[in-house]
């Protein structure tokens, strides 16, 4: 009995700590908020690069593998961190995430090193031997050479062999390059070109250094030798990159690897070496980053095939690919070689020829065509003057037969075709290569009407090449160096089509060029990336003065002055480049390990470490119980007796302080603390842009806005409500003196504040993050980007992902920098539930322009 009253006289009679114990809390609670600090720092971090990676998935901007595989290494590291803090703070009650996070972690790195091995592990094959259903072994341009040489016998195609992808991989592995251009591919930058033109060089010359394998040797040679056998002795070829995915009808690579024609047997190892060397010239390393092809599953196969000395050589298109509503084939032709159509470098005759039977000739524009190339006697190419430039390249019963093999290629492959094709010195046709076509349906037929007096036409005339409207200023390239200066959304003006500028597509808004012809490599490019363009004006590269804003009408076959807003708002938006392409295919299997959100609700059984699917599934794990374990004050209550406070205020919610160190005025005893004691500077400025105006409540919603919440809410696993813990709907500060971090939810809204804000001004920094609704997706985009445009306004840096925001400002003075809190705390509250209203022109110009008033008001305070 006596020991019972004592323990009860101990329990309601205790004293207060002594300073010696209070410090002592101090320094336990501090190490527990250090780890905590640092766990939030991660998943902060993790996040942010989930909603980057997020962000990607839409398809819109380029991306590589380079991009991927640094973001989700970034991911994991930081995960990773979050579980190491977690353990410090809970004593290691969380170790049960560690396997779950290596098993995630593994398959994440599977899926990035995934990568198929070569169908065909012949290193050489002839002609005769290759099928269409070859193109991963062989390549898609020698796949349908070989399809054609076989099942259309009456099509003459050259006789020839191909040097596989299992030849390819030989050469890397014999030379150990797979590591070697690894390591130079991961750190590139995609957008700088410097960068790029610097390692697509390094890699290069790597190649081009290699040893040929001895058995690789012995297959050329062989395959020489029987050709020659077939052929003549002596017989020179033609070496062409096959490489895998070429050839396709949205990547046809067109222009962007290396061709060597009229190449003698001694020097074929040599030009091999020089083919696949070119996979990495910076136009083709360009083009697969911009077009979403992952390094790896781009083998460089090569054909070599039997030299046409050419008398007249070109393109032809089976439709028209800037109208499929024409029903016609084109035809592009000049003397000699038809190397000078797809480089650009001259003007071609174009032959129109109607698709009806029989086909006819119904239009056809000559040109004067100055130049063209031949073949060297012993080896190489030349360029010679074309004597007979005034004179058609062929005649229209040429033009007719070549036309119905257009025809029977497209009937034979069921979809409309590219063709290059040569005639030799006997008038037979040979077809040099066959691939998809691709076409463009434009929006509209007559522009002109449209064109407003103000914006007079700088040029008329021309070719479309690719189809669309698009303004910017003016740039003229000439060489390589302008190659590497052009900025982005500039208009490409050129003398040549040249296949080299296809590498500024992905920043241009338009190209212009003097010469070239439609069928050419440079407008093929366009049209895969969608890019306007008017080929063959005539001097567009003299009439267009450098910097000049202009406006690019493909379509109407003009160039004006300024931009003429009634054509742009015309013009079809580039959405989704990356959609279907393998890189993106990699990026959302990553996802599927990285983004998806499957433990939504605290006080589910299932929500525990073995239940974690994804990585964020870990983030929010980790973050639910570190607060728990943060905040558990009821284990603790010496911790929340001296350090955690629930704030004395009429504001109908919840708000806790936590006194990491000097944020209160006095200690305080009981469990609440008046704003009166509050010392934190950043905090009290935060709290008058809280209260500095009533919150009207909730929007009124029209029953779209309504039914777009109850479908979201519904469906989407981030807005199940967070329980559990004093934190979970509600708000809490962590303060000192000149710091202070804000966390709030309220309802389906999250944002924190984090500020340190005293004497020098280098040290100050202000971050916003702002995330979250109940509307659907589009509703709650365009509510961050009102909400960015406020904090704009306001000398903030603003990043806008999706529908999460992120803000900051620095090193400004203390004054100014607790003006900005203010308005910080008035759009935390004020902000709320605005997204449900932002499909409502009237009710967002209502909150637009009351928003923008109050925070005038507060700003000046």
């Amino acid at each position: 009995m006596a020991n019972l009253l004592k323990r009860l006289k101990g329990y309601f009679h205790r004293e207060k700590p002594s300073e010696m114990s209070v410090e002592g809390l101090r320094a336990a609670f501090k190490a527990r908020y250090h780890a905590f600090k640092l766990l939030l720092a991660a998943n902060n971090t993790a996040l942010q690069l989930m909603t980057d990676m997020e962000s990607a998935l839409q398809g819109n901007h380029s991306f590589g593998m380079t991009f991927i595989r640094s973001h989700a290494t970034a991911i994991c590291v930081n995960v990773y961190s979050i579980i190491k803090y977690l353990n410090e703070l809970s004593k290691g009650k969380y170790q049960a995430l560690e396997p779950v996070f290596s098993s995630i972690e593994k398959s994440i790195d599977e899926v990035l090193k995934k990568r198929d091995l070569p169908p065909i592990m012949d290193l050489v094959l002839p002609l005769t031997q290759v099928r269409r259903d070859m193109a991963d072994g062989v390549g898609g341009k020698m796949a349908n050479l070989g399809e054609i040489k076989t099942q259309l016998p009456e099509i003459l195609v050259p006789d020839g062999f191909v040097i596989t992808a299992a030849a390819y991989e030989q050469f890397l592995n014999y030379n150990l390059l797979h590591d070697e251009i690894n390591r130079r591919l991961q750190t590139l930058e995609v957008e700088d070109i410097d960068d790029l033109y610097r390692r697509s060089s390094e890699i290069q010359m790597l190649i081009i250094g290699g040893e040929m394998p001895p058995p690789l040797m012995e297959a050329v040679f062989r395959a020489c030798c029987e050709l020659e056998d077939r052929a003549s002795p002596g017989v020179r070829v033609a070496l062409r990159s096959s490489a895998i995915g070429e050839d396709a009808a949205e990547t046809s690579f067109a222009g962007q690897y290396r061709s060597e024609l009229n190449v003698c047997r001694e020097n074929i190892l040599t030009v091999y070496k020089e083919i696949l060397a070119s996979k990495y010239a910076l136009t083709a390393v360009s083009y697969r980053l911009h077009k979403g092809l992952r390094d790896e599953d781009v083998a460089m196969c090569v054909g070599c095939m039997e030299m046409v000395e050419a008398a007249a050589g070109g393109v032809m298109y089976s439709r028209d690919p800037t109208d499929i509503r024409r029903d016609q084939v084109l035809i592009n032709a000049v003397h000699g070689l038809p190397k000078t159509v797809v480089d650009g470098s001259v003007t071609p005759d174009l032959f129109v020829v109607s698709r009806a039977e029989p086909p006819a000739v119904i239009r056809k524009d000559i040109q004067d065509k100055k130049q063209k190339a031949v073949c060297l006697p012993r080896e190489g190419t030349m360029m010679a003057e074309d004597d007979q430039g005034r004179e058609p390249a062929l005649t229209d019963e040429q033009a007719v037969a070549l036309a119905r093999l257009a025809l029977t290629l497209e009937e034979y492959f069921q979809a409309p075709q590219d063709v290059e094709w040569c005639l030799d010195k006997d008038g037979k046709i040979l077809i040099l290569q066959s691939r998809p076509l691709k076409q463009i349906t434009p929006v509209r037929q007559e522009t002109g009407a449209i064109v407003a007096g103000d914006h007079p036409a700088r040029l008329r005339g021309g070719d479309t090449a690719s189809p669309g409207v698009a303004a910017g200023p003016v740039y003229l390239v000439k060489t390589n160096l302008d190659l590497l200066q052009f900025p982005e959304g500039a208009v490409l003006v050129t003398a040549f089509a040249h296949p080299g500028w296809a590498a500024l597509l992905s920043r241009a808004a338009a190209v212009v060029t003097d010469r070239g012809g439609i069928t050419g490599h440079l407008a093929n490019v366009a049209r895969e990336f969608g890019i306007p363009a008017l080929f063959n004006t005539g001097d567009a590269t003299q009439r267009l003065a450098p910097g000049e804003m202009v406006t690019v009408d493909a379509d109407g076959q003009a160039v004006y002055e300024g931009r003429v807003e009634e054509l742009l708002r015309l013009a079809n938006v580039r959405q989704g480049l990356m959609l279907g392409t393998p890189v993106h295919a990699t990026l959302k299997e990553v996802m599927t390990l990285i983004n998806p959100l499957n433990l939504t609700n605290p006080e589910s059984p299932d929500f525990k470490p073995q239940k974690c699917r994804t990585l964020h599934d870990i983030t929010r794990f980790s973050h639910e119980v570190a607060v728990k374990e943060m905040f558990a004050f009821d284990k603790q209550p010496a911790h929340a007796k001296f350090f955690i406070k629930r704030l004395k205020t009429a504001v109908p919610m919840q708000w806790w302080v936590l006194n990491l160190e000097d944020g209160f005025k006095e200690d305080v005893p009981k469990a609440e603390v008046e704003l009166d004691n509050i010392a934190s500077q950043p905090m009290l400025a935060l709290w008058q842009g809280i209260t500095a105006a009533p919150w009207e409540g909730p929007p009124p919603v029209d029953a779209r806005g309504f039914l777009s919440i109850v479908m979201g809410a519904a469906t989407d696993p981030n807005l199940a409500a967070a329980g559990g813990t004093i934190f979970g709907n509600q708000n809490y500060f962590m303060i000192s003196k000149d710091f202070c971090n804000l966390t709030s939810r309220l309802g389906f809204h999250f944002s924190t504040v984090e500020a340190l804000v005293g004497d020098k001004p280098y040290e100050n920094y202000l971050r916003f993050a702002f995330k979250g609704g109940a509307a659907d997706y589009p509703r709650r985009v365009l509510r961050a980007r009102m909400v960015a445009d406020f904090l704009q306004r306001y000398h903030f840096l603003v990043e806008v992902k999706e529908d999460a925001l992120f803000a900051r400002l620095e090193g400004e003075p203390q004054d100014f920098m607790l003006s900005r809190l203010r308005l910080l705390g008035y759009l935390t509250i004020h902000t709320r539930q605005l997204d449900m209203i932002m499909l409502n022109d009237a009710d967002v110009e209502y909150y637009r322009e009351k928003i923008g008033k109050d925070l005038e008001k507060l700003a000046e305070q």
